[in-house]
């Protein structure tokens, strides 16, 4: 199975410059917790809900004045939209992240692939549980 066809392809993305406040608008909205940031026509960060609290709450940046770009992580991590699932999941499991964005074969994102998905979309139960496994084992460990 590919990453394709089960992941969501509805891609709600954020800019650089749009403050934190107008982030946490959008994941309220589409009910998600996770934007890419774009800038100049591409894609050069993430944003989560957690980024939201951990980067700029927990440091009292002002949400009304604070750009996205100041508590993104810069570090994209994405797999193509014809990998196979084993491969996505392996990218996932090895950067320990639970979303991936998904790039077509010019390098154009149109998608996001999240262990929601394997979870609830692949048809292999087995790979579904161990990319819950190993993706998750090392929150347990932290607790």
């Amino acid at each position: 199975m590919l990453a394709r066809e089960i992941m969501s392809s509805k891609l709600e993305k954020i800019g650089f410059n749009a403050t934190i406040c107008e982030a946490a608008e959008k994941m309220r909205l589409a009910d998600i917790g996770f934007l890419p940031v774009e800038r100049a026509g591409k894609i050069v960060g993430i944003v989560t809900d957690r980024d939201i609290v951990v980067r700029a709450i927990a440091y009292h940046l002002n949400p009304d004045t604070t750009a996205v770009g100041k508590v993104m992580t810069s570090d994209v991590v994405y797999c193509y939209d014809n990998d196979d699932l084993e491969e996505a999941e392996e990218i996932m499991e090895e950067k320990q992240i639970r979303r991936l964005v998904v790039l077509n074969n010019d390098d154009m994102p149109v998608g996001v692939l999240s262990l929601s998905d394997f979870v609830t979309k692949a048809k292999d139960e087995n790979l579904a549980c161990r990319a819950m496994g190993k993706i998750c084992e090392s929150v347990g460990s932290k607790w």
